[in-house]
Order: structure tokens, then sequence, then C-alpha cells
């Protein structure tokens, strides 16, 4: 049992390195010590300054007084999900361990990662006020790709948007469109990001929508959990995202385990994970987004 114990906390080590290669969007988490918490324990406080611009001066009676305004805006947490697993403990040990290790690891990489994307990119593309395409089209080649990129950096720049900490999200099937036009046509368009970073079409859609893990009725099986493309969501192409734009809040994140010694119900191994967060953008900041989706 010792040995088994040894070889699983070297598993407990990896859980967070797992997690960190998988996920495509680890880039955009915000500071932590900027956070505020609220009021209630689901929320935290973004302050908002707002100022008046420049007025004639007049030598006579100087300054014109201007206001300035802080107000809080407190924003709600939108992401709580989690899962539990039981592994028998003769099962685990036969597999000198491999069995709980791996199934733990697994499901960071194959599940967790992928649906905490696709909900960051769902949320950011659904957010009022970003700039996007708005009926959307369809890019069949490497030219195309880059004449729709090269509008979105126009617009962002017009926006005034920094061009420091652009990242480019783009479906691997269009960068490599893109690439392949001309060296030095390509090279000078995508060098104007900060990392681009390639999505899988399966976690990059306009919408989706997570499973409850529980219900079960005609027609209806959600007990799988995890996420699938919502109906009327739109195949993304690519976003290009203003890191500052973004508020991405991983709060609380649980990998807990509890060793068949401990269990009290059974002989089993049990691995309780749960993700508990915020995806959102900043009122202020919305033009630090471009999304481009399919018609």
């Amino acid at each position: 049992m010792a040995n088994a114990i040894t070889k699983f906390k070297t598993y407990i080590a990896l859980l967070d390195e797992v997690y960190k290669q998988a996920s495509l969007t680890a880039d955009l988490d915000s500071d932590p010590t900027l956070v505020k918490a609220g009021a209630n324990a689901n929320e935290i406080i973004i302050p908002k300054i707002s100022m008046d611009g420049l007025a004639d001066y007049s030598r006579n009676s100087g300054y014109v007084k201007g206001d300035v305004t802080l107000t809080n805006e407190t924003v709600t947490f939108n992401y709580d999900r989690g899962r539990k697993f039981s592994v028998d403990n003769m099962d685990n040990e036969e597999t000198a361990g491999l069995a709980f290790g791996r199934l733990s690891s697994e499901f960071i990489r194959v599940k967790v990662a992928p649906e905490q994307d696709a909900f960051r990119f769902a949320t950011y593309a659904g957010t009022t006020g970003i700039s996007n395409v708005s009926a959307g089209a369809t890019l069949s080649s490497g030219n195309d790709v880059l004449t729709a990129l090269i509008t979105a950096q126009n617009k962002m720049d017009e926006d005034e948007v920094s061009p420091e900490n652009r990242i480019l999200y783009i479906t691997p099937t269009l960068y490599n469109l893109a690439i392949n036009v001309d060296t030095t046509k390509s090279k000078a368009v995508l060098d104007g990001f900060a990392k681009i970073v390639k999505v899988p079409q399966s976690r990059f859609y306009t919408a989706i929508d997570l499973k409850d893990g529980t219900t079960k009725s005609e027609g209806v099986d959600e007990t799988a959990g995890g996420f699938a493309k919502a109906t009327t969501a739109k195949d993304i192409n690519f976003m290009i995202i203003q890191k500052s734009a973004v508020i991405q809040y991983p709060k609380h994140t649980v990998n807990k385990v509890v060793t068949p010694d401990e269990n009290q119900t059974d002989d089993s191994w049990l691995f309780f994970f749960r993700a508990y967060g915020l995806a959102d953008v900043y009122e202020n900041k919305a033009a630090g987004i471009y999304l481009h989706h399919k018609a």
C-alpha cells in the first residue's frame, strides 16, 4: 500500500503541469493581486474610472473644472464545474498505481482543459461590444486568411487598442493556409502578434452548452457531462484577444484525493476535481477582442 501511495503522490505533483500543457487560454489568466473580493463569496469588484477631457484655458479665470468618476463594477463568477471518480483499490494495485494516476491526469488533459477553453472563447465571443464580422465569412485560401487578419489588425489599431500582448487564436487549418501563401507576406502579417495559438475547431465556437451530468430523459442524456457546440453557434475562424481586455480568474481549483484507508464507504481511491472561476470582458475594453467566424 505504501508503494502505491508513493507512486500516486508522484502523479498528483504533475496534475497542474498537465493542465498547463493542455490549456490554450492559460496565457490570459489575470493577475490575482488585482482582484478585489466582493461582498459575497461568488463575486469580485472591478474599479472603473471615467473623466472629462481637456477644456479651453482662460487667462482670466484659469482652468475649467473637470469631473472624475470612480465606480466599482461587481462581477459574478460564471464557471463552477466538478466531477468525482472512484477506482477500486485492487484494480489500482494490480496495475502498479497507474490506473488512478492515469485517470486523474487524462481527465484534466482531455476533459477539463478543452471545456475551459471552449467556455472562455464562447464567453468572449458572445460579449456585447467586441469587434466582429457580423455576417461571418468562409476563408478558403491563404490570401483570404491574411486579408481578414489585416482587416482585424486595422480595426484594432483604429480603435487604439495597444499592440502589445495581442494574441491570435486561430484554427490549425487556417494558420497553415496563411503561412503557405508567401513567406514574406505571411511573416509580415503574423509577426504583428505577440503570440499565435492554434485552436482545434472542436473547442472554438461562438456558443456552447455545458452538460449538467445528471439529466436523463427521453431524447436527452447529459450524464456524460462535458460540453457541446450550441445549436445556434458558429464555428470560429480566429479571435484576436488583447490580454488586458479580459478578466480571466481561476479562483478555486481542487485536485482532492481520498485514499482507500481514508475512504469510509468502500475500498476505493476517490478523485475529486472542481474548477471555480470567472471569464469576462472589461466593459471599456471590448474593442480589445476581434472575432471572425464562419457564415
